[in-house]
């Protein structure tokens, strides 16, 4: 197939490949519905096949006049771009960040590829985790201040608590969508560090709460400044890796939001023992401290995330953690935004400051396909919700002290984060994740039967219902697959204004 160049992207010459069009619409059914929801296995796509065999392009980096061979090239599977009538349709858009590194041409080693993979984990996925330990250190570290009295010591009740919980959530989610579309037009290597030192600055001012207001106001604002940082980060993380690379990142990145309560476990344990220092509950050290680090990591996001793959230079302040030549060789930056490219050619129809138009949005809330995800990520956690909201007031009324209970939290977390991990890779591995959605409510029904049917006090109750209600709040966690299944449906959607 011979190629030339068109407003600057390789694009091929080979008229006879216009005839691989023909019946496409006929093939949609076969390579869509090769993986009903019952069946284990098989393979995701992100785009409609052009050929019924597997296309190979033995060309080099062209672009970078590169004639040198390559061992173990890795074939352009099934590539939108392999056609030339896809490539007018598909090819990115003049403002895309990463058009002048895309080479439909393009080829490189697996070695190659494993490579920068590795790179990106340590560079970018590595700090996306730091900064949702951030996250959770703030959000969570209510769970440890319940331990230390602080209901008490400003007179609320836990029916107040609640209140200020359901304020928190509700506040947490309706901020999701704003963020987004803030995220969008500014960039999220700068909306969220603005996210983090905003929500830090109001976690610190928790350490001066004296009353229902004041609990309910920073409740408020903690759920509607954190909202969005979960979205905006996977959109982040989706601008460096495939759709089946971010499954595993994504374990990798709740993993790290179970280990902040690990780790915020032990820091509260010596936190909590300021109490009484300078007439100060230790509840109230924890939040100034426990914040203070949240702005410190915040501020360090700023100076140190790169807004793409292609834009990993260092220009003045921003950028000042990185090298001023950035990253990335020109031939890394070609295989990165090509290989993400070749996988899900959507995520050149925008840049990364370009803002939702109320055309785009109401296009997206209207795609009824994606309606059972959000119904069911609405929806599957609500059993597991409330023994993991309360598991400190739990322990606290089963006779355990302060520092035992912030210390028999930990277990829970364990099992947390291994069966985050094992089930990630079982879904992976067998390519299903309707079963894996199942699998913490199946998990989860018998313990919270036995933990309503027990006697309330019999030899060993204390520790009968703390290893139950540990293994609740260590559920089965599928947030990571069902993340992936959003994505993969919203990439599989572009497949239907084919022509």
């Amino acid at each position: 197939m011979a190629y030339i160049q068109k407003d600057g992207l390789a694009t091929s010459t080979n008229e006879s490949s216009q005839d691989e069009f023909v019946g496409v619409s006929q093939r949609r059914g076969s390579a869509l519905d090769t993986n009903p929801w019952w069946r284990f296995g098989g393979k995701d796509r992100s785009f409609i096949p052009t050929r019924a065999e597997n296309a190979t392009s033995k060309s080099t980096l062209d672009t970078l006049n590169d004639t040198r061979d390559i061992e173990d090239e890795v074939t352009i599977d099934d590539s939108v771009f392999n056609n030339p009538k896809a490539f007018d349709i598909y090819k990115p858009i003049e403002n895309y960040e990463g058009r002048h590194r895309f080479d439909p041409r393009a080829t490189w080693s697996e070695a190659e590829e494993k490579k920068l993979i590795r790179r990106l984990d340590l560079q970018v996925c590595l700090w996306a985790c730091v900064m949702f330990f951030a996250l959770q250190l703030d959000r969570g570290n209510i769970v440890q201040a319940l331990s230390d009295n602080m209901l008490d010591d400003l007179g609320l009740t836990t029916n107040q608590y609640n209140n200020g919980m359901t304020i928190f959530y509700c506040s947490f989610l309706f901020a999701e969508l704003p963020s987004q579309l803030i995220s969008k037009k500014v960039g999220p290597d700068n909306w969220i560090p603005i996210q983090m030192i905003s929500w830090s600055i109001v976690a610190c001012s928790q350490s001066h709460l004296n009353g229902q207001t004041s609990f309910y106001v920073t409740r408020f604002l903690l759920g509607f400044i954190e909202g969005g940082f979960i979205p905006d980060t996977i959109l982040y993380l989706s601008y460096f890796y495939k759709n089946a690379e971010l499954p595993i990142r994504l374990a990798c990145f709740w993993t790290s939001y179970v280990g902040t309560n690990i780790v915020g476990s032990f820091l509260a344990y010596g936190i909590l023992h300021l109490r009484g220092h300078n007439g100060w509950a230790g509840w109230r050290y924890l939040f100034a401290i426990e914040g203070g680090i949240t702005a410190l990591i915040g501020i360090t996001s700023w100076l140190y995330l790169p807004p793409s793959p292609t834009q990993t230079k260092r220009h003045g302040l921003k950028g000042l953690f990185r090298p001023k030549e950035g990253w990335f060789t020109e031939r890394e930056e070609i295989i990165m935004v090509t290989r993400i490219l070749r996988d899900d050619p959507g995520k050149a129809t925008m840049h990364n400051r370009q803002a939702i138009s109320p055309k785009l949005l109401w296009e997206s809330l209207s795609d009824y396909d994606l309606w059972p995800i959000y119904l069911l990520g609405l929806s599957w956690t609500i059993p597991m919700t409330p023994s993991t909201n309360y598991l400190s007031l739990t322990l606290r009324s089963l006779g355990f002290d302060t520092f035992q209970t912030n210390l028999l939290i930990i277990p829970s977390s364990l099992l947390f984060v291994l069966q985050l991990l094992f089930w990630t890779w079982f879904s992976e591995k067998f390519n299903q994740r309707f079963f894996i959605g199942l699998v913490s409510q199946i998990w989860v029904i018998p313990l919270l039967v036995a933990l309503e049917t027990l006697p309330l006090k019999f030899t060993g109750a204390a520790w009968a219902r703390f290893a139950l209600s540990s293994l609740i709040v260590g559920y089965p966690y599928a947030h990571a697959m069902l993340g992936e299944s959003r994505l993969l449906a919203k990439a599989t959607d572009m497949t239907h204004e084919f022509p």
